[in-house]
C-alpha cells in the first residue's frame, strides 16, 4: 500500500506562496557564481534570459537562511580577531568585482588580517551553507574536487582584486558544524575561467549542450532539460531584448539593438530597457523549433514555417507577437510573395 502523503498545513503553504511570488529579476551580468558550470549551453540559456529556474517556496526560504548565515559568519570571524569589511553587514555593502565583458559578481567580503595560518594575508572571503551529504563531501574531498564551481567563484574573485589567498568558510545547516579552507589564487586557471565567461556572453547562436543524453546525471536535475529535451522552446514570459535575433552583446559590457525598425538604430540599451522590449520583437531562431525560411522588410521581421505555413513574426505589419507565437497564437494568412 502507497502512503498518501500528507498536504501542507496551512501556514505552510501561505508562507511559500508568498516567497514564490517574490519573483526576482534575473541578473544583468554573467555570475562568478556560475562561470564554473559545466554546460556552456546552460550559461548562454541563463545569460540571456531564455530559461528561468523556477524555485519551490521551501527553497527559496532555504536559500534566504543561507544569506543570513552570512551575518553569523561575520560576526564569529570578528569574535576571533579577523579583520573582515566590505560584507553584507557594512553600511557600503559587499563589493561588485567587474571582470569585464559581462562577467562579474559581489564578494562576500574582504578579510585584511587574523585568519590564524596567515595572520598577516590578505584574503578574499566567500561563504556557503551545506546540508549534510554535501558538508560530508566537502569535508572529505576539499573544495577544489567536492565544489568545484565554489573553487571558481573564487578564482575569479581573487584576480579581480589582486588578492592572492581566499578564506572559505562552510556551515553546515543539519549540525552548525563548520569548515574552513584557504584557497591559493591560480593565475592561468582564472584566464580561463573568465574567458570562457567572455566567449559565452558574447556568442550570437547557442552552443551545443554538455550531453545529448537525456539520462546524463547533470542533465537530469538541469532548469533546461525540457528545452534541451523536449520542446527546444522558449517559454513566452521569457520574452525581452536579450531572446531577440535584433540585438547584439558587445564586449564592453553593453547591448545594442539592430533592429531596423527601432528609431535609433545600434543604440545602446540599459537593462530596464532590456527587460521590457519592444513590439518588433523577433524570435532568436535558436530559442524555437521552427525553421526560419527568410526575412521580410529589409530584416525587420523573421518567417518561420510553422506546421506548414509560413508566419511572420516581429515586424510592424502583418507579423505575430513573439509572445503570442510561443503561446500557439497565430492569425493564419495567406502566404505572400517574400521578399528574400
Amino acid at each position: 500500500m502507497v502512503a498518501v502523503p500528507k498536504p501542507k498545513n496551512a501556514v505552510e503553504a501561505l508562507i511559500d506562496r508568498w516567497w514564490e511570488q517574490q519573483e526576482e529579476a534575473p541578473r544583468p551580468h554573467l555570475g562568478a557564481s556560475l562561470l564554473g558550470h559545466p554546460c556552456e549551453r546552460w550559461l548562454w540559456l541563463s545569460f540571456r534570459w531564455a530559461v528561468r529556474e523556477q524555485f519551490s517556496g521551501r527553497m527559496l526560504r532555504l536559500f534566504n537562511r543561507g544569506q543570513r548565515e552570512e551575518s553569523v559568519i561575520v560576526d564569529n570571524l570578528k569574535r576571533i580577531g579577523i579583520d573582515i569589511h566590505s560584507t553584507c553587514e557594512d553600511v557600503t555593502g559587499q563589493v561588485f568585482i567587474n571582470l569585464g565583458c559581462h562577467c562579474g559578481g559581489s564578494l562576500d567580503g574582504i578579510i585584511e588580517s587574523g585568519v590564524p595560518e596567515a595572520p598577516k594575508t590578505r584574503h578574499v572571503a566567500e561563504f556557503k551553507t551545506h546540508n549534510l551529504k554535501s558538508f560530508t563531501e566537502l569535508k572529505d574531498k576539499g573544495v577544489f574536487e567536492a565544489k568545484r564551481r565554489h573553487w571558481c567563484q573564487m578564482q575569479c574573485y581573487m584576480h579581480g582584486t589582486g588578492i592572492a589567498r581566499a578564506l572559505y568558510v562552510a556551515v553546515c545547516k543539519d549540525n552548525d558544524e563548520m569548515y574552513t579552507e584557504r584557497v591559493e589564487y591560480n593565475p592561468q586557471a582564472a584566464k580561463d575561467i573568465i574567458e570562457r565567461g567572455h566567449r559565452i556572453a558574447l556568442m550570437e547562436r547557442m552552443p551545443a549542450p554538455l550531453s545529448e543524453n537525456p539520462s546524463w546525471y547533470q542533465c537530469k536535475m538541469c532548469p533546461a532539460w525540457r528545452f534541451c529535451f523536449e520542446t527546444h522552446q522558449m517559454e513566452p514570459d521569457c520574452v525581452s531584448c536579450r531572446t531577440c535575433a535584433h540585438v547584439t552583446p558587445r564586449p564592453d559590457g553593453t547591448w545594442t539593438c539592430d533592429c531596423p525598425a527601432g528609431p535609433e538604430r545600434g543604440k545602446v540599451q540599459n537593462v530596464e530597457e532590456q527587460r521590457t522590449g519592444c513590439m518588433f520583437h523577433v524570435l532568436h531562431p535558436d530559442l524555437v523549433p521552427w525553421p526560419m525560411v527568410g526575412q521580410a522588410e529589409n530584416g525587420k521581421a523573421a518567417i518561420y514555417e510553422i506546421d506548414g505555413q509560413r508566419v511572420w513574426n516581429g515586424g510592424p505589419t502583418s507579423s505575430v507577437l513573439s509572445e503570442d507565437l510561443l503561446r500557439g497564437i497565430r492569425t493564419p494568412e495567406e502566404e505572400a510573395e517574400i521578399p528574400f
